[in-house]
This record gives C-alpha cells, structure tokens and sequence, in this order.
C-alpha cells in the first residue's frame, strides 16, 4: 500500500464520521416519523424530551 500523508487520513476519517452521522440521523427521524403515525403527539414529545 502507497505511503500517503497524514492529512489524507484525517480527511477520510472525517468523511466516514460524517457519513455515519448522517446516516443516524437520517434513520432516527425515520423512526420518530414512523412513530408519530402511530401514536399521539404527547407520546412523541415525551420521548422527544426524554432524548434530548
């Protein structure tokens, strides 16, 4: 494997982190959409104030 520069490396570990975030977020509103087609409004807020 080709030596590369240290930036390089760091580049590519804060494109994964990103992507990675990205998509958690992604999923977890997925879910919390999904659950709130489910249930009523105060069961979402409360788990909304419970997460954050």
């Amino acid at each position: 494997m080709p030596q590369m520069m240290p930036l390089n490396w760091l580049m590519l570990f804060l494109l994964f982190t990103m992507l990675f975030l990205l998509v958690n977020m992604f999923t977890y509103y997925i879910i919390q959409i999904k659950s709130a087609f489910k249930s009523s409004q105060k069961t979402i807020f409360k788990t909304l104030n419970w997460k954050w």
